[in-house]
């Protein structure tokens, strides 16, 4: 009984850091750069200030 509960503790533990990466890697993904975006195609050449 005592080692089902702890391998249920361990696996919501690690479902919480599976959980937590993903939000910060979203969050990443999603943060928008500051500064100066410089974007070079075939209508020429584009500044932008972030």
């Amino acid at each position: 009984m005592q080692l089902n509960r702890n391998v249920l503790f361990v696996l919501i533990g690690a479902l919480c850091a599976v959980v937590a990466m993903l939000g910060y890697k979203l969050y990443q993904h999603n943060k928008q750069p500051q500064g100066v975006q410089i974007n070079l195609g075939p209508t020429g050449v584009s500044i932008e200030k972030k």
